[in-house]
């Protein structure tokens, strides 16, 4: 009797214990791989649907990876976003995992108007970076709303609501970097950073990429002293006075670059391929971009 009395209190107590655990969240799931495009989902769904980022803020999103529970979560989602164009290149695996098993997919990078590296040392490879333009952005969160639309449980009249708003910001985001951009004259809309990010900005503002410390489109490369010399000879020739260092690299290369050279070259830190967080300069992608449009508008103006 003994016995059969604590059995029957470990039962009360463990129901007690399950009552308090709070449930799983029964929202809608999007799974995102970049935390760009995480702000860009979140600003077109609110709190109404579950939205988790995987890439952390200041990570580089080509050689971010994930956890086990995190590739299970990706599996069981609603809808998974991804930016695509060979970016999250140690992610694909388990993108292309989910998508084998039904997920239901949305790839940016198939939706915007791609364009190769602007250099030859990137083997005219397409060029993932297509936020740096906002008209892309654009053009990505027109044919994401209705695959978020789609998703069973999505209040639609919510997304296309905060869709609305969003694009007008991104439309002002667009022509304010028109306006900043017009201070700068164009022998001096020259551009040079860590690696090639700034392709689709160069385009839509009309600059030059002169060349990159790394070369060609991945952060996992590593810059030759031939490399280095060629560029040293790009930077004089175009009359560079400011190099551009992102935030998710660490900008010794660029630092070694302008001190070995002896070039009379100012680094300036730029936010390109990830978010920060709430502490940092870039905790949202139109911050990123104004953040970004006023230090290029500064460094490369006379």
């Amino acid at each position: 009797m003994r016995a059969a009395a604590a059995a029957a209190a470990l039962a009360v107590g463990a129901g007690m214990l399950s009552g308090c655990t709070p449930r799983p969240d029964e929202r809608p799931l999007v799974v995102v791989s970049t935390n760009i495009l995480g702000d860009v989902v979140s600003n077109l769904v609110g709190d109404d649907v579950e939205v988790i980022t995987l890439m952390r803020p200041g990570a580089d999103p080509h050689s971010f990876e994930i956890s086990a529970s995190e590739a299970a979560r990706m599996r069981s989602a609603d809808l998974v976003v991804s930016n695509g164009l060979g970016l999250e290149e140690r992610l694909q695996q388990h993108l292309d995992a989910a998508a084998d098993e039904g997920v239901a997919t949305f790839v940016a990078g198939d939706v915007v108007e791609v364009l190769p590296y602007t250099s030859t040392d990137a083997g005219r490879a397409d060029d993932p970076h297509f936020w740096t333009d906002p008209a892309q952005t654009i053009a990505v969160v027109d044919a994401l709303v209705p695959a978020l639309e789609a998703i069973n449980g999505v209040d639609a009249s919510t997304v296309a609501s905060r869709s609305a708003d969003y694009r007008i910001a991104l439309q002002e985001l667009d022509a304010d970097m028109s306006a900043a951009f017009t201070v700068i004259p164009s022998e001096r809309r020259a551009l040079v950073t860590n690696h090639h990010v700034f392709g689709y900005l160069a385009e839509r503002f009309h600059f030059r990429v002169v060349g990159a410390v790394i070369p060609g489109g991945t952060t996992l490369a590593a810059p030759s002293a031939s490399d280095l010399a060629g560029l040293v000879s790009a930077i004089d020739e175009a009359g560079v006075r400011t190099i551009f260092a992102e935030s998710s690299q660490p900008d010794r290369l660029v630092q070694a670059l302008a001190q070995e050279a002896d070039l009379d070259v100012a680094v300036t830190e730029l936010f390109t391929e990830s978010l920060t967080d709430s502490a940092g300069g870039a905790p949202t992608y139109l911050t990123m971009m104004r953040v970004n449009t006023e230090r290029i508008a500064m460094g490369l103006s006379p």
